[in-house]
């Protein structure tokens, strides 16, 4: 159970305290001292799909976990975001991002219910969402470092916008994969 894919990915969710609190730090580099961290839970992300594969240690745990971790990670960093700057061309972005979580959350663990968990299994575009997600949020934070050119915190919301577009079209992809099961006479 505990192989090395499976405690990166346990050092994913133990750096989310770790984010939160070296972000409200009241030192200079708590912004980028934040997103160092919050990189460093990115990087994870990726590498323990990668090695869980590559060294053949996938595990029902791993499944479970991983996406757990994300979710988590991503979740604290958007209301950290929106806490710290709560503007709404913020807050719409954030909570359409956090609804879509849940919602294909909620999707999948019905799906897997019936029986048919594998229609709705994670595609290319979840994963340039997850991509285009960790940049954002990476220049986001870094947008809060005292100095930090005010180009960065408009890439950071522009790259937020474009991952929020996948976020819906990813949804939607998964919504429409499920709809025959949705629409059936499937137990409510």
């Amino acid at each position: 159970m505990l192989n090395l894919p499976n405690i990166l990915t346990l050092l994913r969710i133990v750096l989310i305290p770790c984010f939160v609190v070296c972000f409200y730090l009241p030192f200079q580099g708590a912004a980028v001292t934040a997103a160092a961290v919050f990189g460093l839970a990115a990087i994870t992300d990726w590498l323990d799909g990668y090695l869980a594969r590559r060294l053949g240690q996938t595990s029902p745990f791993g499944a479970f976990l991983d996406p757990v971790a994300d979710k988590l990670m991503v979740a604290v960093v958007l209301v950290v975001i929106l806490q710290a700057r709560p503007t709404l061309w913020l807050a719409v972005p954030v909570a359409i991002i956090i609804g879509r979580e849940i919602t294909v959350s909620a999707l999948r663990e019905w799906m897997a219910e019936i029986g048919a968990r594998r229609k709705v299994a994670v595609s290319w575009i979840g994963k340039w969402k997850t991509a285009l997600q960790m940049v954002a949020l990476v220049l986001l934070v870094l947008s809060h470092a005292p100095g930090a050119p005010h180009g960065v915190l408009w890439a950071g919301v522009g790259l937020l916008y474009l991952a929020t577009v996948m976020t819906l079209w990813s949804m939607c992809a998964y919504l429409r994969l499920a709809w025959p099961e949705l629409a059936g006479s499937a137990p409510s």
